[in-house]
């Protein structure tokens, strides 16, 4: 068998109104070293009948929604590749946007993973260029919601790509791997895991490049604004992820450096989960029930830390576009 330079990787969940454009324009792909793998969650709509008339390489069916983390380790561990772009369904890549992110890949070695330059559908609003990091332990997605007019052109060093169109090294993958060669934590099921996976890179001595001439577009549809309307299994996963992510990455300099702006944030998402959204509070006995396990499993990530990557967490002032009014991003 012949093991192709990327393995893309789509993780479906009733995507039937977004996967023919994202495979469309996969077939585009000017970078034909690719094999294409789908994992699909117990969808109820028409997404694997739209799938079929696509040249994927393995579909497989899950009886029930696994998640988002334990599908994309499993596709990741059961083929082998230099490069893995875990791609959203909601995804659609230019032509070139494989083809760049390998070639600079190629000539970084020291970077575990790449992102390219994500709009919005209407090709005119950012989605994102790459995962920023606030100093109360927020995560956003750098320029999302700016109109593009240019301001995000340089190729540079960012903490990590976002979720919706991941390109990581699996040597990388490989040497983050924890709890018997997860790479995206499964404790997290979804959401916030592709932070989760950046920091743990960064821990572990990795950087990550953004590459602007990478373009795709991401219908996103999980934004904090929209909140209220979110199912309540979103919001669920969104307050138990905050604090295993830094459960999992925090340093003992970093928290003490940053324990106002943290410790005010906890009160804010704790008094609203408690106060507004009861649906939320078993994301918080989620977290005291299984302490003892995931401190165990911080434990070992600690112990293989190279790098503290204090200077990567910004005070909310010095990034001006970050969403002021307080939600539970």
């Amino acid at each position: 068998m012949v093991t192709p330079k990327v393995a893309v990787n789509i993780v479906t969940f009733n995507s039937a109104c977004d996967i023919a454009a994202c495979l469309e324009s996969l077939r585009l792909q000017t970078f034909q070293d690719v094999d294409i793998h789908v994992f699909d969650n117990a969808s109820s709509d028409e997404t694997l009948r739209i799938i079929e008339p696509f040249d994927v390489k393995y579909l497989m069916r899950s009886p029930v929604n696994t998640g988002f983390c334990k599908a994309h380790n499993g596709l990741a561990r059961r083929f082998s590749s230099e490069y893995i772009l875990f791609l959203n369904p909601d995804t659609v890549l230019s032509p070139s946007f494989i083809e760049q992110l390998v070639r600079k890949l190629d000539s970084h070695p020291e970077a575990a993973s790449a992102s390219g330059k994500l709009l919005r559908m209407d090709g005119k609003t950012i989605d994102s260029t790459g995962i920023i990091m606030l100093r109360e332990q927020r995560h956003l997605d750098r320029g999302a919601d700016l109109t593009d007019i240019g301001q995000f052109e340089n190729f540079e060093e960012i903490f990590g790509p976002s979720g919706a169109a991941a390109m990581y090294r699996r040597k990388a993958l490989e040497d983050v791997a924890i709890d018997g060669g997860q790479y995206f934590d499964e404790d997290f099921f979804a959401y916030r895991e592709d932070a989760d996976l950046a920091w743990r890179c960064r821990l572990l001595g990795w950087t990550s490049i953004y590459v602007p001439t990478a373009v795709g577009r991401h219908r996103r549809r999980v934004t904090p604004e929209r909140r209220r309307k979110l199912p309540k299994e979103i919001n669920y996963h969104s307050v138990k992820n905050r604090f295993l992510l830094r459960i999992n990455n925090i340093t003992g300099e970093l928290y003490r450096r940053d324990l106002w702006q943290i410790t005010r944030r906890d009160i804010a998402v704790v008094g609203y989960v408690c106060l507004r959204e009861w649906t939320s509070l078993g994301g918080l006995f989620y977290v005291i029930r299984n302490l003892p396990r995931l401190l165990r499993k911080r434990k070992s990530i600690q112990a293989r830390r190279q790098a503290d990557p204090l200077s990567w967490f910004q005070n909310s002032a010095d990034y001006p576009h970050h969403p002021s009014d307080p939600r539970l991003k």
